[in-house]
C-alpha cells in the first residue's frame, strides 16, 4: 500500500492524540504513515499522498479550528482528482448539537467538489446531536465523529479501531 498522509490541525490537543493514536495503529498493521499538523505544513503537500486523512475539530459554533482556517481559502483550490480521503474531526455533541462536526464538511466538501474521492462515512447512530455540516444526503457522517467532551478515551479509541479498519481496504495500493 502507498503511504498515508495524515493532516492534522489542533489546539487543545484531542486531535493530536487521536493523529498519534491513528499513526501508531495503522504502523503497527504493516501501513506506512506521515503526519503533519497543518500549523507547520503547506497546504500543497496533501497532494504528495494518494491517501490522505484529514483531521479537524470543530469550534465555537460551526467553525474551522485557526490553523485550518488560515489555509482553507488554499485548500478550496487544490486539485483532489486522484486523491482518496477520509476525515475525522473532534466535536462536542452536548455543548454544540446544532453543528457537531462541521468542519468535516467544511473540508470534505471542497475535497470531493475538486475531483477526490471520500471514504469513511460514518453512521450517526453512535451520536446525540441535532444538526451537522457533515451530514450527506443519506444522512450519513462524513465522516469519524470523535467526542473527548463526552466519551472517554477509550470509546473514542474503539471509534478509531472500527473506522480504520473499515477504510483501510478503500486506500489505493
Amino acid at each position: 500500500m502507498k503511504k498515508i498522509g495524515i493532516f492534522w490541525g489542533s489546539s487543545t490537543d484531542n486531535t493530536t492524540t487521536a493523529t498519534e493514536f491513528m499513526k501508531e495503529y495503522l504502523e503497527m498493521n504493516d501501513h506506512q504513515v506521515d503526519i503533519h499538523n497543518i500549523a507547520d505544513t503547506d497546504v500543497d503537500k496533501i497532494l504528495e499522498y494518494d491517501n490522505i486523512i484529514i483531521g479537524c475539530p470543530t469550534w465555537h459554533i460551526g467553525e474551522l479550528q485557526e490553523d485550518w482556517d488560515s489555509v482553507f481559502s488554499d485548500f478550496e483550490e487544490l486539485d483532489f482528482s486522484g486523491k482518496t480521503g477520509a476525515f475525522f474531526g473532534c466535536g462536542d455533541q452536548v455543548g454544540y448539537p446544532a453543528n457537531f462536526l462541521d468542519a468535516i464538511g467544511m473540508l470534505a466538501e471542497p475535497f470531493m467538489k475538486n475531483g477526490g474521492s471520500l471514504i469513511g462515512k460514518c453512521s450517526r447512530d453512535n451520536y446525540q446531536f441535532t444538526g451537522s455540516r457533515a451530514l450527506d444526503k443519506d444522512d450519513k457522517l462524513l465522516g469519524l465523529g470523535l467526542d473527548y467532551d463526552n466519551d472517554d478515551e477509550e470509546t473514542c479509541e474503539d471509534f478509531m479501531v472500527m473506522w480504520l479498519e473499515e477504510i483501510i481496504d478503500d486506500f489505493k495500493d
